[in-house]
């Protein structure tokens, strides 16, 4: 097992040290367990989930410099992307996530553009902190999660036009339900995911949301906002159908997973300013036997 990391940083060369409380598997596995989604579930294929693994590792360290590093992030980001470099020039990484991502790389030809555009998406929290549409935010997802969507498919080697069209709606509708359980906590650090043409329509200001404002106007506009999220998971639902076995079922449940937390929500009145509203347990496992019943 690998030990803890120390600080994160840069050398003197700009290389990135590491980013992170630990690096090592355990460590990995230990903040999977706790998101929304499951990562690397036992219902994929046993030789494929070390490199879900190595994926969302990958996924994990972009995020947690974009949300949470100290100091000069776009350095580090920058940083990440002189790794990805290194890995496609066929050359070893420093830092063991990067290590290990650019073992999947190599055992499933992943083309660089969907790493990119996970880095991207982290440049641009940055130095974007509101969206004036919901085309605009929709454009913020193909960065932050459809990436996601098609590196499971290509280690899954399942990745053909259709089915990345259909992954590209699921992951979408996916951030989506993240961005609406995280209103609270995105608001503090400065950013505003709601698209303000939403907020205007519905009478709901700014500063409303960065105090917490829980009422009609905001229950009417979370309202709106879910609804078409659901659309958006729902359009995509079909990707499992191509997909055979328990592989498809897996794939199946993340949307099942975003149905059930766009229930929570409507259950609390989208109020997420005080605590998290990520679906429990229970409420996945419900959605998971509906799913069951359904064609």
């Amino acid at each position: 097992m690998l030990a803890e990391t120390p600080p994160q940083g840069l050398s003197d060369t700009g290389e990135l040290l590491l980013v992170g409380a630990s690096t090592d598997a355990q460590g990995i596995m230990a903040q999977a367990a706790t998101e929304n989604f499951p990562v690397a579930s036992r219902l994929f294929p046993r030789a494929l989930r070390p490199h879900l693994l190595a994926i969302y590792g990958f996924a994990r360290l972009v995020d947690d410099i974009g949300d949470e590093a100290p100091g000069d992030r776009l350095s580090l980001l920058a940083a990440v992307s002189a790794q990805l470099d290194t890995i496609y020039a066929g050359a070893t990484p420093s830092h063991v996530l990067l290590r290990r991502l650019a073992y999947t790389v190599r055992c499933f030809d992943i083309p660089r553009s969907p790493l990119d555009r996970l880095v991207q998406a982290n440049v641009q929290d940055q130095v974007v902190d509101r969206y004036e549409t919901f085309a605009d935010l929709l454009a913020y997802c193909r960065l932050s999660a459809q990436p996601v969507g098609e590196l499971v498919l290509r280690v899954a080697e399942l990745c053909t036009p259709e089915r990345l069209a259909l992954s590209d709606r699921v992951c979408s509708g996916l951030q989506l339900v993240e961005l609406w359980q995280d209103l609270g906590e995105d608001a503090a650090k400065g950013r505003i995911y709601l698209p303000a043409e939403d907020m205007r329509r519905f009478g709901y200001g700014d500063d409303d949301l960065l105090t917490g404002v829980v009422d009609d106007r905001f229950r009417r506009l979370m309202t709106f906002e879910a609804a078409r999220t659901r659309r958006l998971l729902e359009s995509g639902r079909a990707l499992h159908r191509t997909i055979p076995g328990r592989l498809g079922f897996a794939i199946r449940l993340y949307a099942a997973g975003g149905s059930a937390a766009l229930d929570d929500l409507r259950q609390r009145g989208y109020a997420t300013f005080d605590s998290s509203a990520h679906a429990g347990r229970g409420r996945r496992w419900l959605s998971a036997a509906r799913e069951l019943l359904r064609t």
